[in-house]
């Protein structure tokens, strides 16, 4: 005999009230992180990671939105009558289990048709959107962990462009030979000269010693060259982290197409597309590619500058350009990594749902090879991605046409605005005082900060 669930006119107050409390104490205690980890972001002067926290607390409110419109729609859509040969199509498992219908659901049955979504089924996709959101930010948050821990070393490559020796080995007054630089020795072989026998050399190549020292040198010396008058004191890692911080904010967020591509995931789960055998293997794929292309990007730079001329005056000069990266647009490389990264989340995520709710061995994984390939594949993408191709993009990416507002510190983005605040006033002042437009601003109007960056 089946037991009905009692309501809130049946249930202690005391006991409601204690699930109230516990709810807020968790709810408030999450808040409470939130604010530490948004103070200690401020206190290391780090502003780009504290936008990308508020995107997380603003994507957390959407996906609660969205869970209480789900709550408050569930026996509406449970009406929605469709005809049962269609509610038969597309269907994950091969039969469909009617010994638990709903009320809703049997109200269609008697009208020989189909319930468009079980209030079941509304509760168990309220499941999925939760593991969905905590699997992305935990992922993107641990890819980007992996990308800093590796990048660390870079420091000591900073603090080495200081010496006397780098400044001896990059000194003008020497002359050599472009395959006789280290950049050159790495890069200028014959099959990198091949344009088919390159993208084997440049996929291989980033599976060990994907950012070599030399790289990194080469590139800042290009860097620097390209955007300041010499090459100075100029921190290029601190620039590539506060960059790579804001980059975070993007990864970190679920924009309109990301939510276009999960739906299309949960159509294509349908058993007759087989998607146990290709899907999965998306992410590893793009990834590859774009890890090649990077790779390419580095090498081409080397013959470019190798075509210009063959003898280099103290160290080998490359030339940053849109041109080298796809139609022209670095940034595309960071939509690309945005895309790796949910996918890979959302198939880890979807895997934990269906184990879940439905146990490990289910019709959603019927074979064991299933569940070792979904496995396998994320874990791998998610390694690859943070350790291997991501401090590869967040060092290639510079090397585009244009210089990114990163390259400017906290204080010098904040003098500049008190500076051009300043200046609006004056000339707002001098044009109410004169109606003449001969105006001209004092010299103490003029910004007022280092162009050094303070410890960090």
């Amino acid at each position: 005999m089946a037991v009905e669930a009692k309501t809130l006119e049946e249930t202690p107050t005391w006991a409601v009230a204690t699930v109230c409390f516990f709810l807020i104490l968790i709810s408030i205690f999450i808040e409470y992180l939130l604010h530490l980890l948004a103070k200690y972001f401020n206190k290391k002067r780090r502003k780009y990671l504290i936008q990308a926290l508020y995107k997380i607390k603003t994507e957390l409110m959407l996906l609660g939105f969205i869970s209480l419109l789900m709550t408050v729609l569930e026996k509406p859509v449970a009406k929605i009558c469709i005809p049962k040969s269609v509610g038969e199509t597309f269907l994950p498992c091969g039969s469909v289990d009617s010994s638990d219908w709903s009320e809703q659901e049997t109200k269609c049955s008697e009208q020989g048709k189909a319930s468009l979504l079980s209030t079941e089924g509304m509760t168990q996709l309220q499941y999925l959107i939760f593991v969905l959101a905590s699997f992305h930010c935990v992922s993107s948050i641990l890819t980007f962990g992996l990308g800093m821990a590796k990048m660390r070393r870079w420091e000591s490559w900073e603090a080495e462009t200081r010496t006397l020796d780098y400044q001896f080995s990059t000194d003008p007054r020497r002359f050599q030979l472009t395959h006789q630089t280290s950049f050159g020795k790495r890069h200028l072989r014959y099959w990198n000269e091949n344009s088919v026998l390159r993208w084997p050399a440049c996929f291989l190549r980033q599976f060990y010693g994907s950012v070599s020292k030399v790289d990194y040198f080469t590139l800042r010396h290009g860097f620097i060259m390209a955007h300041f008058d010499q090459d100075n004191n100029f921190d290029f890692h601190r620039y590539i982290r506060r960059a790579l911080d804001k980059d975070f904010g993007v990864v970190v967020g679920i924009s309109f197409w990301i939510w276009m591509f999960a739906i299309s995931f949960i159509f294509f789960n349908a058993h007759k597309f087989y998607s146990y055998y290709w899907l999965p293997f998306i992410p590893l794929v793009m990834l590859l590619l774009v890890g090649t292309k990077l790779q390419a990007v580095i090498t081409l730079m080397c013959l470019d500058s190798h075509d210009k001329s063959h003898v280099v005056k103290g160290t080998l000069l490359v030339r940053p350009s849109d041109h080298l990266f796809w139609f022209g647009r670095p940034k595309l490389l960071l939509q690309l990594l945005h895309f790796i990264s949910f996918q890979n989340s959302f198939q880890l995520a979807f895997f934990t749902w269906t184990w879940y709710k439905f146990g490990f061995r289910s019709c959603f994984h019927r074979r064991t090879e299933d569940i070792v390939i979904r496995i396998v594949m994320g874990v791998l993408v998610h390694f690859l991605c943070g350790y291997v191709t991501l401090p590869l993009y967040a060092l290639v990416t510079q090397m585009g046409t244009s210089m990114r507002p990163a390259v400017f510190t906290e204080d010098v983005i904040e003098g500049l605005k008190r500076w051009r605040a300043k200046a609006r006033k004056n000339l707002k002042n001098s044009y109410s005082a004169r109606p003449s437009l001969d105006t001209s601003l004092s010299l103490d109007s003029s910004p007022s900060f280092s162009l050094h960056s303070r410890p960090e």
